[in-house]
């Protein structure tokens, strides 16, 4: 028997405060309801008039530093300018505010120091308070004061400051206190919280189907032509043309990810194979993915002809008629008909088509509450002392969502709520926590990569609608040295449908959208087309403002999850002795029943059998209500929590060393020969193994094969004879009667068995197989 996963790595359900209201049965009062309320000191400096020269110019440089206790943020400065606009806004949290009073001052930027030239003072205790959706705080003039607190004679500052929450408008883009070590706007812009919109991804079909006049330049010899499409960073080849002629034909398809906006064209090379490892290109062309047709069905788009040239130009573009000239014959669309996969298929969070025409209205409404986290892993060494600076991504359909950057806090607080439309309920939402590692802008920390903390998947047939899930995730993470629990982080999960009919339907509806199963894509054609599709992906992400980086984008969507582990297959393995196990322990009790270990439950299964027997119109209502009934028992003891990893599952906690340096290794390995030997000898036996027990199925079904093949003359004879025989026994005998005798003999008691192998099993053993002729 197993025991109980470790305290630590489970689950554990939370009461938090939120929306600042009170829950009513699974639904709560207020608006922001899914995070526990954070109050802040927002300071919006509009702009300033009439500022006084502190120079012999007339003009000066001015900025506004506003500062509260310790913290101190600034605007950017503007040169030569007595009446700037700045529009910025400052927040300072309410549970490290440190004084009583909000100084804001404008100076004067200098080489030397920056000149004072007035100031404004608020008491805390005058601030009003602002909660949406109530409109925006109108700012107001102030006249600026000396150090004094006199009035200056020139000079004034449009401010507006309220107390608000983390659900004001200004929240994502103002300035924070907790982020006061953070320098430059493109270290300000990396911690800010953002929402992303993956590329339309589209399939792009081009069937290659012949070639015309092509002019190879040796004229004595049969070309082997074959054609080559590049499309971006994918490259792709038809096999050569068995026709080996000026005219090939090939009628093969090749596969292409593209995305919107479509940046690059489709280049098509007609190349001739003169000698191995040297091509000749006989002709090229270009396609602009914007003139191509876009397929929502399976009904083919109609072919064209390409001229080839010797260099390539664009289709569409303006040039001079051609007399001559090879030519290609193609069939080029977009199909809309499909989902491009850029996830794997078991965690994948959106099941619609391309193209929009074909999706299915929404059938309700996924809210996520990013509360917390606790006890983070210290991720990077700063002055000596360990630190974290901690994010966190999520991602559901195209939307992807970045919390802002927790700056060196074990327990950081986001408090951030998103929403996202569902359209099918079995899918799964991902949230992975990251440490930030580019807060001084840019790639200027020399290449350094955000280090993953771990990450939450959350699939949404799991969950009751309309309930409110608090919980706390373990953020596990695997190490070559063994898994490693790096925090845990606290979310809030509410799935609201909006209509309970339409998404019990979607249940008899297929996974994916039809064209999946009209043209299906083979396995290899998925998987390289998944890889596009994620390269695809991040390079698009990588390239927002602030980039969502490649490495988070990666480890979001499970690249390389498919490469060989030795834990995932022993994982693998017992899951489906996990499955098997139920039918492992009807045939025990089964036996048990036969061997008469329980005299009065035999005697029941032999009453039982002996009426679904006589009446065998109850055979299948007897079952059907059986699992009825079992399902109403399972009831009480529904999982009343969402799922989550499971270390003991995943053989995480169990793993070897070396398996697990195995499973890190790169593609191809950088291990020393000594150690591939090795883990190559490792595998080689797992394979014997795996090769005899396929072996043993493969010789049991040609003995079923051999029972009428004449390969053993007197076996077939003897199974020839023998179903003449039970032909004419069951043609006059009642089927009852056979079936109570049948029954009857198998659960004979022991008195009446023996131990030496049955007679039917014998004779099977006996059939021949082809591992004879096995060399």
């Amino acid at each position: 028997m197993q025991r109980p996963p470790p305290e630590d790595f489970s689950l554990k359900e939370t009461n938090p405060h939120l929306g600042g209201g009170k829950i009513s049965g699974d639904k709560l009062t207020s608006t922001y309801d899914l995070v526990e309320q954070m109050q802040y000191l927002y300071v919006r400096v509009v702009k300033a008039k009439d500022l006084p020269a502190k120079d012999v110019t007339g003009s000066c440089d001015p900025y506004v530093e506003v500062k509260l206790g310790n913290y101190k943020g600034t605007t950017r400065h503007f040169e030569k300018k007595t009446n700037p606009e700045w529009n910025q806004v400052f927040a300072f949290s309410k549970d490290r505010l440190q004084a009583s009073v909000l100084e804001v001052t404008v100076k004067d930027k200098d080489v030397v120091k920056d000149d004072f030239i007035g100031r404004v003072m608020m008491d805390l205790n005058e601030i009003p308070k602002r909660v949406p959706p109530d409109s925006p705080l109108a700012p107001q003039w102030y006249r600026l004061e000396d150090r004094k607190g006199d009035k200056i004679v020139k000079g004034e500052l449009m401010l507006a400051v309220w107390m608000g929450t983390q659900a004001d408008e200004a929240f994502p883009e103002a300035w924070h206190s907790d982020a006061a070590t953070v320098s430059g706007t493109d270290g300000l812009a990396n911690i800010r919280s953002k929402v992303y919109l993956s590329p339309k991804l589209w399939y792009l079909r081009v069937n290659v189907i012949e070639a015309q006049d092509l002019q190879p330049s040796d004229k004595g010899r049969y070309p082997e032509v074959y054609v080559k499409a590049i499309l971006g960073n994918q490259a792709l080849r038809t096999r050569i043309s068995q026709s080996r002629s000026i005219n090939p034909m090939w009628n093969e398809d090749l596969m292409f990810v593209a995305a919107e906006p479509f940046e690059e064209p489709l280049i098509l090379s007609v190349e001739d194979r003169v000698a191995p490892g040297k091509d000749e290109v006989l002709g090229r062309c270009a396609i602009p993915l914007q003139y191509v047709d876009r397929r929502l069905d399976h009904k083919p788009v109609n072919t064209k002809w390409y001229n080839l040239e010797r260099h390539v130009i664009m289709e569409g573009d303006k040039k001079k008629d051609i007399k001559f000239a090879s030519r290609l014959h193609m069939r080029i669309c977009l199909e809309g008909g499909y989902h491009v996969l850029d996830e794997s298929t078991h965690y994948s969070s959106d099941l619609r088509p391309t193209a929009k025409q074909l999706w299915k209205s929404s059938i309700g409404v996924l809210e996520l509450g990013i509360l917390n986290a606790q006890g983070l892993m210290p991720m990077k060494t700063k002055d000596g002392r360990g630190t974290t600076d901690a994010y966190c991504v999520a991602k559901y359909g195209q939307k992807w969502i970045r919390t802002r950057t927790i700056i060196d806090s074990a327990m950081p607080k986001w408090n951030e709520q998103y929403t996202w439309e569902v359209f099918d309920p079995c899918t799964v939402i991902t949230i992975g926590v990251f440490d930030n590692c580019h807060l001084h802008g840019g790639d200027k920390a020399g290449g350094a990569k955000d280090s993953r903390i771990g990450k939450v998947r959350i699939r949404l047939s799991t969950l009751e609608t309309d309930r409110v899930y608090t919980h706390s995730y373990p953020l596990l993470v695997l190490h070559p040295n063994g898994v490693k629990k790096m925090g845990e982080i606290h979310l809030a999960v509410r799935f609201t449908c909006s209509s309970l009919l339409n998404m019990m339907h979607m249940y008899s509806l297929p996974l994916l959208p039809k064209m999946h199963y009209i043209h299906p894509l083979t396995v290899t054609q998925l998987d390289s087309l998944r890889h596009q599709a994620t390269q695809i992906v991040s390079m698009r992400l990588s390239r927002a403002e602030p980039p969502l980086r490649k490495e988070v984008v990666e480890y979001m969507l499970d690249v390389g999850s498919h490469m060989w582990s030795m834990r995932r297959s022993k994982a693998n393995f017992f899951r489906i002795m996990g499955v098997l196990s139920g039918l492992i322990a009807v045939g025990k009790w089964f036996d048990q029943i036969c061997n008469w270990k329980n005299p009065i439950t035999t005697v029941l299964i032999h009453i039982l059998f002996i009426i679904l027997v006589m009446y065998p119109e109850l055979i299948l209502p007897t079952i059907f209500l059986y699992l009825f009934l079992i399902g109403v028992w399972y009831y009480r003891w529904r999982p009343r929590h969402p799922p989550h990893m499971d270390t003991r599952l995943s053989h995480a906690d169990s793993a070897h060393p070396d398996e697990l340096d195995e499973e890190f290794d790169t593609f191809p390995t950088s291990r020393p020969s000594d150690i591939v030997r090795m883990r190559y000898d490792r595998l080689r036996s797992i394979a014997g193994r795996i090769q005899t027990v396929v072996g043993d199925l493969a010789t049991q079904g040609e003995r079923l094969q051999s029972l009428l093949s004449w390969r053993d003359p007197r076996a077939t004879a003897l199974f020839v004879i023998f179903c003449l025989v039970a032909a004419i026994v069951l043609y006059v005998t009642p089927f009852q009667v056979v079936a109570l005798l049948t029954g009857f003999y198998v659960l004979r008691h022991p008195r009446f068995r023996h131990k030496l192998p049955s007679v039917p099993l014998n004779f099977f053993r006996r059939l021949p197989a082809r591992t004879d002729c096995m060399l």
